[in-house]
């Protein structure tokens, strides 16, 4: 995909000439380990969504972690699609792993809102590492649709304050 200093970009408006990656672009092999990573957190993610559907305050609050739920299983298949396009291969993932119930409904919320917060940044790099705008457009979706989360899972914490509160 690289040859002296250039990258092959079958993408580009230039009909796939090779261009140079800008310096301040995230090496292409570190963003090819993070999209693996995302996939790899899979299992884990869909247990904590489906235990905080379950012990959801509302039918609202339960909707709403329903569909972040069914944005991240979109997500996940776009990682899948740029990692398989990009090497060839499918990423397996270990089925049977350990899912740690959180203290609380409310732990849980908190914990999910700092992990949406969190994968902002890992996607970032992912974003930028990836060679062309294609792909990039693609985790910028993601991007966007998880900033979008974080601000459900500020809204369901305040809701729940306020019910305390007897507002």
């Amino acid at each position: 995909m690289y040859q002296n200093g250039y990258m092959y970009d079958p993408f580009n408006a230039y009909n796939g000439y090779y261009t140079r990656q800008p310096q301040y672009y995230k090496s292409f092999q570190d963003a090819l380990r993070l999209v693996k990573d995302a996939i790899q957190g899979e299992r884990e993610d869909e247990l904590f969504y489906d235990y905080l559907i379950s012990v959801a305050q509302t039918k609202e609050e339960k909707n709403i972690i329903q569909t972040i739920r069914d944005d991240e299983r979109k997500h996940n298949q776009m990682f899948r699609k740029i990692y398989r396009d990009f090497t060839g291969q499918e990423v397996q993932v270990q089925e049977d792993v350990d899912f740690q119930k959180p203290k609380s409904y409310l732990d849980g919320i908190k914990k999910a809102l700092f992990g949406e917060l969190a994968a902002m940044e890992r996607y970032r790099d992912i974003r930028a590492g990836l060679p062309n705008r294609y792909y990039r457009d693609m985790v910028f979706e993601i991007l966007t649709d998880e900033l979008k989360h974080a601000d459900k899972y500020n809204y369901i914490l305040i809701a729940n304050v306020m019910r305390r509160m007897g507002r």
